[in-house]
């Protein structure tokens, strides 16, 4: 048997920013294992990329949100005889309405897919990482985990900083085991993220276009960062002016910048 290819687990890898990182990785030769709700999606670019790039190309139908899925998940990976040298924590999504207006079933969903999830899966994964000396692991996070909060989406910002933090600590952790962990916190990115949300045209609108950046650079930025084992990496000039920004002003000044751009938001 030839030399083991490496194969990279992708989380909410259906569309958007997890899409664009398979092909990336895909373009590097990276064999994967593409999980989502969506079959249907999932399907699709685990065909498109093994014809493109004669990569392996495995689907997990999963729901993160599920109680267990992140175990169930990494057992149906070994039940196929697959291993993950490498992650990608991706899976996520939003609820704009309003903590108050906000099922709490729906809360509940975000914390399971964006933080409880991504720190499940490392601690099942990791290990074996160690052992072979080589893993992989990119959390996407968001320039948000990087900025003082903001009402309405008030979950999201926090769980992304959390993220953010476990990435940091997980970087220090695993130095000299040949595991690189980085924190991808991207801006504003065309991706079906916001029409899943509803928020499409409002941020389109609120938003100028040089705010905004294509999923496939943000793709390129992430994994050339966990390559060069950078603990985090926020892609755009104007992204990291504002994630400076938003370290360096006092609470009372950015969180009545940030609430007046929310009610601009609330308006359109």
């Amino acid at each position: 048997m030839g030399e083991h290819r490496r194969t990279i687990l992708i989380t909410g890898a259906s569309a958007g920013i997890g899409a664009a990182l398979a092909r990336e990785c895909a373009g590097r030769g990276y064999d994967l294992i593409l999980t989502a709700r969506r079959e249907g999606p999932l399907k699709a670019l685990a065909e498109e990329l093994a014809a493109q790039h004669g990569v392996t190309a495995d689907i997990v139908v999963a729901d993160l949100a599920e109680p267990g899925a992140p175990v169930a998940l990494v057992e149906a990976i070994a039940v196929r005889g697959v291993r993950a040298d490498g992650l990608i924590n991706n899976a996520g999504f939003s609820r704009t309405t309003g903590f108050l207006a906000t099922d709490p079933a729906d809360h509940a969903s975000m914390i399971r897919v964006m933080l409880t999830a991504p720190v499940e899966l490392s601690r099942l994964l990791l290990p074996d990482m160690v052992a072979r000396g080589w893993g992989r692991v990119l959390n996407v996070a968001s320039l948000a985990g990087q900025m003082p909060a903001t009402g309405g989406d008030t979950l999201y910002g926090p769980i992304k900083s959390f993220l953010i933090k476990a990435s940091q600590g997980l970087w220090l952790e695993t130095q000299g085991t040949g595991v690189h962990v980085t924190a991808l916190c991207p801006g504003y990115t065309y991706t079906e993220f916001h029409d899943v949300n509803g928020s499409r045209e409002q941020v389109s609108s609120a938003y100028p276009k040089w705010m905004w950046m294509d999923a496939d650079r943000v793709a390129r930025i992430g994994w050339e960062a966990v390559e060069a084992n950078r603990p985090r990496v926020t892609p755009g000039v104007a992204n990291n002016v504002l994630a400076a920004l938003g370290g360096l002003l006092p609470d009372s000044l950015a969180l009545k910048m940030l609430g007046g751009h929310a009610k601009r938001l609330d308006r359109l």
